[in-house]
């Protein structure tokens, strides 16, 4: 059996086994990326969110073409809250939480052309679209059974924000056997400080949630065409 190839990562190297690995695109959504939605209300610089997509568009595109299984997930709720916690509710200005209407619809409710994915990182035809009512994509969701039934047991992991639903996703997905390699340069947060840390948490420990690398280190290892024969990665 040939060994899987290798992306040079923190806090070492992270195996990519064929037919194994997944990439994870989490809440891309207008709610949180664009001027005058739910994240800006919040008082949050989406630009810090924004400056994701051009990297994560490249990776995406990658992933396709070499074939990887792509998951997109969205948070939301139904329309009529009833999968929203009261202290879920609470949270936001009075004037726009959950549920109420927005510059994009009623904010972060299914259904919603807030609730949806920005049009740069638009979901191709048959890939999965996991609805998620908490942080973590495994809470009250399929995606377990989504993983398990295609043999996935390596997760590229993207999206946003950095120390709220990717951190949560990642740590469940650890606690349920997956590997996880986190791109930093494709995750962001609203707040500089929590990025750098947030990654931080990730691999310390030697790995205690997870690998953490960038979408340059990973792109020639998914697609060598990408590198010139020559610089073209051995599996090690």
């Amino acid at each position: 059996m040939t060994p899987p190839v290798t992306v040079a990562a923190d806090p070492g190297p992270f195996p990519l086994p064929e037919g194994k690995v997944a990439l994870l695109v989490i809440d891309m959504q207008r709610d949180f990326l664009l001027p005058g939605g739910f994240g800006e209300s919040l008082g949050n610089d989406v630009g810090q969110l924004q400056r994701v997509v051009p990297p994560l568009a490249r990776v995406l595109a990658v992933a396709r073409e070499a074939g990887l299984l792509v998951i997109h997930t969205r948070e939301g709720h139904l329309p009529d809250l009833s999968d929203c916690p009261p202290a879920k509710l609470r949270r936001g200005s009075p004037s726009q939480r959950i549920g109420d209407p927005g510059p994009y619809g009623r904010i972060l409710v299914r259904g919603e052309f807030g609730h949806d994915i920005i049009d740069e990182l638009a979901p191709a035809a048959g890939e999965p679209v996991v609805d998620k009512p908490g942080k973590g994509a495994f809470y009250a969701t399929g995606l377990q059974e989504l993983l398990d039934d295609a043999g996935i047991t390596h997760l590229i992991v993207t999206g946003v924000t950095t120390e709220v639903c990717v951190h949560t996703t990642v740590r469940e997905a650890n606690d349920r056997g997956f590997d996880c390699l986190v791109l930093s340069d494709c995750v962001g947060s609203y707040f500089p400080e929590f990025q750098r840390v947030g990654l931080q948490m990730v691999s310390a420990q030697g790995g205690i949630f997870g690998w953490v690398t960038d979408s340059l280190s990973v792109l020639p290892v998914l697609l060598p065409s990408l590198l010139p024969p020559s610089a073209v990665p051995s599996p090690v």
